[in-house]
């Protein structure tokens, strides 16, 4: 891993996005995390770092579809990191300033293997206890990985949605008719060798409803590197169909956490609760975000699902001693 320049020292979106933030949330000079690089089968992999070696737990911060790895760090990794967590932002190929191999299609599956290579870089440099954190689709990712890799000790999600239920694909979808002729559409063409053809996520998925200010929204749909990006039909088809290493009814591996925004007009609790109803082996907690739209930007949402991750890792790593984000 190298430190390089560029990144998102030059991008003005995530500022635009972070005026919408509390004060004590957006990241001025002193607070921004340090910008990393992480050479992965071609691609270039942007890494926000919020480094503290006296850390005896470290989060890994994974986006959805309509965020990207800075959007993490505002509305998370700062404050976990002033609590006394370590944590790291990771842009998924794709999204945010990751550079993409020449000529590759992505697909979600890239994405867990990502997920898990990362998990494994990560423990063989400092073997400390990890936890996942995954926000919206970035949920069903942190599960997805920790079900491949086996090695992490928590998993928090803001939502856990099972893409192969119909349900949560008719609910999800920008309308039932890309849901139910778009998709399977994006399998065929997949199949015909049109994957790499790409879309609009905004065309695609229910992203009008990724946060409850309208100018906020704006501000995220005219960022092309996270609510504004397109992808391509191979990551959706691949997305649609994933098939997890472990299925819930099995999953031993940890305890979860979903931290549930109570405003969440895109995802409301009853689709994430098809999926965790299944998981009996481990603890699954729910805690519900007052006031919070499903990209949080909201009090008291925000301050709650920081003191619920601080109070998760907690129990997974008992002699930590972490404290509230005061503001």
């Amino acid at each position: 891993m190298t430190t390089l320049p560029d990144g998102y020292r030059g991008q003005e979106a995530w500022r635009n996005i972070q005026s919408f933030l509390p004060a004590e949330y957006q990241l001025g000079p002193d607070r921004e995390p340090q910008e990393e690089w992480w050479d992965w089968r071609g691609h270039r992999i942007h890494l926000d770092r919020f480094w503290n070696p006296a850390a005896k737990f470290r989060v890994i911060l994974f986006h959805g579809v309509g965020t990207n790895g800075r959007q993490m760090s505002t509305i998370l990794g700062a404050p976990l990191h002033q609590s006394g967590l370590e944590a790291v932002a990771i842009d998924m190929p794709g999204y945010g300033v990751t550079k993409v191999a020449r000529g590759a299609a992505v697909s979600y599956d890239d994405w867990v293997e990502a997920a898990s290579d990362f998990i494994n870089a990560e423990l063989a440099r400092d073997p400390r206890p990890i936890v996942l954190y995954g926000l919206s689709a970035g949920g069903m990712l942190a599960y997805h990985a920790a079900a491949l890799n086996r090695k992490v000790k928590g998993i928090v999600g803001m939502t856990f949605l099972d893409q192969r239920i119909q349900r949560v694909g008719d609910e999800t979808a920008a309308n039932l008719v890309m849901s139910r002729a778009g998709l399977p559409m994006a399998h065929l063409s997949t199949a015909l060798g049109l994957g790499a053809i790409r879309l609009p996520m905004f065309l695609v998925s229910k992203m009008r409803a990724l946060v409850n200010d309208r100018a906020a929204l704006d501000a995220c749909l005219s960022d092309r590197t996270s609510a504004g990006n397109w992808v391509s039909l191979k990551f959706l088809s691949s997305y649609a169909r994933y098939r997890p290493e472990i299925e819930p009814e099995a999953f031993d591996i940890c305890p979860i956490l979903l931290t549930q925004p109570a405003e969440d007009r895109w995802t409301p609790l009853s689709l994430s609760e098809l999926f965790l109803s299944r998981i009996r082996k481990v603890p699954v907690t729910t805690v519900m975000l007052e006031n919070a739209g499903h990209y949080p930007i909201e009090q008291p949402g925000l301050r709650q699902m920081h003191d619920a991750i601080v109070a998760f890792v907690n129990r997974c790593c008992p002699p930590t001693s972490l404290s509230r984000f005061e503001n």
